[in-house]
């Protein structure tokens, strides 16, 4: 990082006056809050390394990898003394009902975050205008922006900001606006004044820990990424355990189940940014349809979403699942006949998976 050094004023910063600005600039930008922490975050690295310990975290070796760099944040950008976090709403209205979507077994579900533009680029570009707004105002500094994109610990961040707290099922809520929003953090070495932790306010709800289709939520504050469907359809890049493929359901990319059950979302706020909303009607798409998708469509058709970040096999294999717990139809049938000779190892296995389930006869080696 650089030093500060005030631009061409010759008198010190008003950093008081300079975060308040910081926090309407970032309103203009599109962010719905913005929020100043330190990087004191010795409580939540215990809770990452208990987690770690416990092998919560699966297949994600990364989590490991990084070790306390993710908590320790002038270890990843050395000399931040500040974390500016900021959150954006994403819940998409117009859009086909949620709960809509999860009781008709004949769609595929996608998370809600994941139906419009990839949020990682849009946030990172918001903050980047956001640290021009700022340079252009106190001169160089040093800073970089990140938005799920490295090794940092973000709703912790965005807890000590003020942005909200983290509830039970370990997502960040706020009692406005529930828990439908993505987060971003720009790391500085500007020394602005702090924002008040916020109180949380679960109480003795357990709505979320019910709510949950593999049990992955196993305590309070606790989620075990190897039951969660989320890691499954999106994480796991091998076979999807066998005891969890019928709760898997409909869900063939993401899981909101823990967030649609939780009382604050009763205060979602639709969101203002278009890049959000739904496109290809993956809002509520046939699930013979996308299973019909070739690699060339899959690639067109989800070019800029993050879905893409699974690649067409484990796209496949998501909507075998899927069409394992559909219906039994002629369209379902003909949809995995049609894939039984698939040349992945992995679509073939939860397509013979899918056809147990309606009583086929598997393929023929």
């Amino acid at each position: 990082m650089t030093s500060i050094t005030n631009g061409t004023n010759a008198h010190p910063l008003d950093y008081s006056a300079l975060a308040n600005q910081i926090k309407r600039w970032g309103r203009e930008l599109g962010f719905t809050q913005v929020g100043i922490a330190d990087t004191d975050l010795a409580a939540h690295e215990t809770h990452l390394l208990n987690w770690l310990h416990a092998d919560f975290h699966g297949e994600m070796d990364y989590m490991a990898r990084h070790g306390v760099k993710r908590s320790r944040p002038a270890d990843l950008l050395p000399g931040t003394l500040r974390v500016i976090s900021a959150r954006m709403d994403y819940w998409p209205e117009p859009s086909v009902d949620a709960h809509t979507v999860l009781h008709d077994a004949q769609l595929g579900y996608v998370s809600r975050y994941a139906l419009g533009r990839d949020y990682h680029s849009v946030v990172r570009k918001r903050l980047l205008k956001l640290a021009q707004r700022i340079e252009q105002h106190a001169g160089p500094f040093g800073y970089r922006a990140f938005s799920d994109s490295a090794p940092v610990l973000e709703k912790a961040l965005a807890e000590k900001a003020g942005l909200g707290w983290i509830g039970k099922h370990a997502n960040l809520l706020q009692e406005k606006t529930g828990s439908w929003f993505f987060l971003g953090e720009l790391y500085t070495d500007l020394p602005l004044p702090v924002d008040t932790l916020h109180i949380n306010h679960c109480g003795t709800c357990h709505a979320c820990i019910n709510a949950c289709p593999t049990g992955a939520i196993v305590a309070p504050y606790r989620v075990d990424a190897r039951r969660c469907i989320s890691y499954l359809t999106i994480e796991l890049r091998g076979s999807i355990p066998i005891a969890f493929r019928k709760l898997i359901g409909n869900r063939i990319y993401g899981c909101d189940d823990c967030q649609l059950a939780c009382p604050w979302n009763k205060f979602a706020q639709a969101t203002a940014q278009t890049d959000f909303l739904p496109r290809h009607h993956l809002d509520a798409a046939q699930l013979t349809e996308l299973f019909a998708w070739s690699e060339a469509e899959f690639l067109k058709f989800t070019e800029g979403s993050a879905i893409r970040r699974i690649g067409y096999v484990c796209w496949l294999r998501n909507i075998a699942v899927a069409l394992g717990n559909a219906p039994t139809t002629s369209n379902v049938v003909d949809a995995l006949h049609a894939r039984e000779q698939h040349a992945s190892e992995l679509v073939r296995e939860h397509v013979v998976w899918a056809m147990q389930q309606h009583y086929l006869a598997p393929p023929k080696k």
